[in-house]
């Protein structure tokens, strides 16, 4: 208990001077009883500091302490007058039998009260009978007196709980009446006997307040009773119960029952540790029949409603203590017990149809529960990488595999940005399974990445604007990013942007640009340094031909003049490596070459020039019955169709004397000329196929509503033995690599290990490799002499200077 207030000590210590004042008697019926404890408890400030929890009836009002008065102020200034009141000289005697009169006058009271009848007396004359009897040091004997009545009444309210059979809804009533009128008349009785609770009980910290200990005695003699306890409590719970079962049920009972036994301080060990039990119990079978039941987002939403409904309860009637015990229960049986199955059960079909609210709410879950989202995280990691497998893997799937991992990224992304708050697990895990499919199947992806590129920035992609195209550019660098072997991904792309650049194809030159400096950024100038320098070549170009041009014109040469020549001059180390083709070419055309090669190399003396045939197009003008048409053709598709301005017919053989041109091209381009959709010739016989003994005629009745007519260049197409030679290309280009990084690494090291050795290639190669293949190159490096064995440890190498 705490210290007395100034004020209430000063009291104490001149209780037995004091004067006592009759006061008027102003009613005796139990209203006004109740009006003056009330006005008594307001003008009074508790100082009792009681460690023990009150009842929800003790907040109604603050029965302890004394309100200080003012002092007596004088309304006129200049006219102060003191009012004084001095001490009796002798003490009043009180009659010899004052105790037992004023003892049975209170007792009738309490009982009034016990008993819900009027009081003859009133609240200020029983007041001062107690003031009076503690003044006379017969606080003690009041005390004990009250404490054996209120102990009586409470002992007689107990048989009314003690009925054999009673139903547990009208029991649990009749137990709530109870309690509600006992701290209704311990708050009466209290404020008749204020002061004994605020002197007496204040000096003497081994005993109860009044208050305290009417909830000791209620506690004692009918809650701790076992058979009313059980009876209680079970009550509860089957009112708890029916409620999850959808029930209504009385929530005032509920909160008043539980604020009881929280008052009384057994809620804990009487009520919260059944309840819990009992909850477990539901919720593990619960969680097991409906796991069998629902499919996974149906469990998870009623989940949801579960953890709903006990946050409810903890809101109207459960003591906020038992919140986390009891959600944890919740989570428990119902999520940590289950995570395997309803991963197992419904994440891959959540992922797959792209739920995102049930993906969300399994998260926010998950997110609950102890390791629910390392084994989430876990789970979505091993659907990226069997999904990501399927699209990689399959060779059917080629033609659509980039735009389905740009569009599984996308779905992916997405999932982890909205779903999974943007967990940075995710989404690291995300890009460590991307890693891990894309490189199940070496090279491939690299290499068609870098055709859908081309494909894209082509001048015949109109499938989106400048900033669609740049957004895609940006995707497409993620996949990139994933790719171990770039080198394949630079050397397709390489030979894809020469053709674009070439032929004059390329969809924008900023969008080229664009993805130029994307890819210096991600890997370094030194793997775009080539791919600058075919952008240069075409600049130079550029003011090559206008400079020739010029030159030409100072010339004269009238059999010239039909012809146009447009000549790109290529660096031979930045561009792919062409085969070199001779053919047969018009008297004109080679005319034109050698004019050209004079004027170059008169300009750049010490150069060499090689022409391509195999890159060259053109644009011949024909005339067919219907009119007038330009065709835009390969070099190779020109040769052949100029030889019919003087034949009318021409075989197979004829046409490869002629022209000169390798076999297998020469029946591509025939092909693409009379078997295509634009047939300016025609074979006989008839076939998609060119044969040995076939023959061409140029067909004059080709019609076309276009004026210029682009047909078909089969040259520009990538065949099985180019996409091989770029592959033998890329992997020459690997082994120059590993000599080199080998070389450089024994240089500096002079002896090393064969382990050490490989463990340096491994993080200096920027490309996959197996370690049979380093140890070729090793051996290689060995007869060439570059290195050796060490004499007395075979495992060891010595750098040979």
């Amino acid at each position: 208990m705490s210290s007395l207030t100034k004020t209430q000590v000063h009291e104490a210590q001149q209780g037995e001077d004091r004067v006592n004042f009759r006061r008027k008697r102003n009613s005796s019926n139990s209203e006004n009883i109740s009006k003056k404890l009330k006005q008594e408890d307001n003008n009074m400030t508790d100082t009792t500091q009681n460690n023990q929890k009150r009842a929800n009836f003790s907040a109604l009002s603050n029965p302890n302490g004394v309100s200080k008065t003012s002092p007596l102020v004088n309304t006129k200034p200049g006219a102060a007058k003191k009012l004084v009141i001095k001490n009796f000289k002798e003490k009043p005697k009180l009659p010899d039998n004052y105790q037992e009169q004023t003892w049975d006058k209170l007792k009738e009271a309490v009982v009034a009260i016990q008993t819900s009848k009027s009081i003859r007396y009133s609240l200020e004359e029983l007041y001062q009978a107690v003031e009076n009897m503690c003044n006379h040091k017969m606080a003690s004997t009041l005390y004990i007196n009250l404490t054996g009545l209120t102990e009586k009444h409470v002992k007689a309210n107990i048989e009314q709980f003690m009925a054999e059979s009673m139903d547990r809804q009208i029991f649990l009533k009749r137990m709530n009446e109870c309690w509600q009128s006992h701290c209704q008349q311990m708050i009466m009785i209290r404020g008749i006997f204020l002061y004994l609770d605020r002197t007496y009980v204040l000096q003497n910290p081994t005993i109860h307040s009044i208050w305290d200990m009417g909830l000791d005695l209620f506690r004692h003699h009918i809650v701790m009773n076992t058979l009313v306890q059980t009876r209680t409590v079970e009550g509860l719970l089957m009112l708890i119960e029916k409620e999850r079962q959808g029930d209504a049920v009385d929530r005032t009972l509920l909160k008043s029952l539980l604020r009881m036994l929280s008052d009384l301080q057994i809620y804990q060990e009487a009520f919260e540790s059944k309840f819990l039990v009992a909850t477990e119990r539901l919720y593990a079978a619960e969680g097991q029949r409906l796991m069998q039941e629902h499919d996974v987002p149906e469990y998870l939403a009623h989940v949801d409603k579960r953890l709903n409904e006990e946050n409810e309860r903890l809101l109207h009637y459960l003591d906020p203590a038992t919140k986390w015990p009891l959600i944890h229960t919740v989570e428990k049986q119902l999520l940590s017990e289950h995570l395997t199955s309803i991963l197992q059960k419904g994440l891959d079909s959540l992922l797959e149809e792209n739920r995102v609210h049930n993906l969300t709410l399994l998260y926010s879950l998950f997110m609950r529960v102890k390791n629910g989202l390392v084994e989430l995280c876990l789970n979505f990691n091993t659907y990226i990488k069997k999904k990501g497998r399927t699209i990689v893997i399959d060779p059917e799937k080629d033609k659509t595999m980039v735009q389905e991992l740009l569009d599984f990224k996308d779905k992916m992304d997405n999932i982890v940005s909205h779903c999974f708050q943007r967990n940075d697990k995710f989404a690291n895990s995300l890009k460590e399974a991307f890693e891990h499919f894309v490189n199940q199947r070496a090279n491939k992806p690299a290499e068609l990445i870098a055709k859908f590129v081309d494909s894209k920035l082509r001048a015949g992609n109109k499938e989106s604007t400048e900033e669609e195209l740049e957004r895609l550019l940006d995707k497409i660098m993620v996949l990139f990013r994933f790719i171990h072997g770039k080198d394949v991904f630079e050397a397709f792309y390489k030979k894809d942007l020469a053709k674009r650049l070439l032929v004059g194809k390329s969809a924008s030159v900023d969008a080229e640009k664009s993805m130029l400096s994307k890819l210096k950024q991600e890997c370094g100038g030194g793997f775009t340094s080539k791919l600058e320098g075919m952008f240069k070549d075409m600049e130079l170009s550029k003011d090559i031909n206008i400079a020739f041009k010029q030159h030409m014109g100072n010339l004269r040469y009238p059999q010239l003049s039909n012809i146009d020549l447009t000549v790109n001059i290529l660096t031979m180390g930045y561009w792919p490596t062409y085969p070199v083709l001779e053919v047969t070419l018009p008297m004109e055309m080679v005319q034109y070459q050698t004019i050209f090669n004079k004027f170059y190399l008169g300009k750049h003396s010490g150069r060499k020039l090689q022409w391509q045939p195999t890159l060259g197009h053109c644009v011949l003008k024909a005339t067919f019955v219907q009119g007038k048409k330009e065709l835009m053709v390969s070099l190779f598709q020109a040769l052949v169709l100029l030889l019919f301005n003087s034949s009318d017919e021409l075989s197979l053989e004829e046409l490869r004397t002629f022209t000169n041109i390798e076999d297998g091209e020469l029946r591509r381009t025939l092909q693409s000329l009379a078997c295509g959709k634009a047939r300016v010739l025609q074979k006989t016989p008839r076939g998609r196929d060119v044969e040995d003994m076939d023959k061409f005629q140029f067909n004059k009745d080709f019609a076309n509503k276009l004026f210029r007519i682009k047909i078909n260049q089969i040259q520009m197409k990538e065949t099985t033995e180019e996409q091989k030679a770029t592959e033998e290309r890329v992997f020459q280009d690997r082994q120059y690599q590993i000599d080199a990084a080998i070389v450089r690494i024994m240089k500096m090291r002079k002896t090393l290990s064969h382990n050490l050795l490989i463990s340096e290639l491994y993080n200096q190669l920027k490309f996959p490799v197996k370690p049979a293949d380093l140890k070729k190159r090793i051996e290689s490096l060995i007869d060439r002499d570059y290195m050796e064995r060490d004499k007395d440890n075979p495992n060891q190498y010595n750098y040979v200077a």
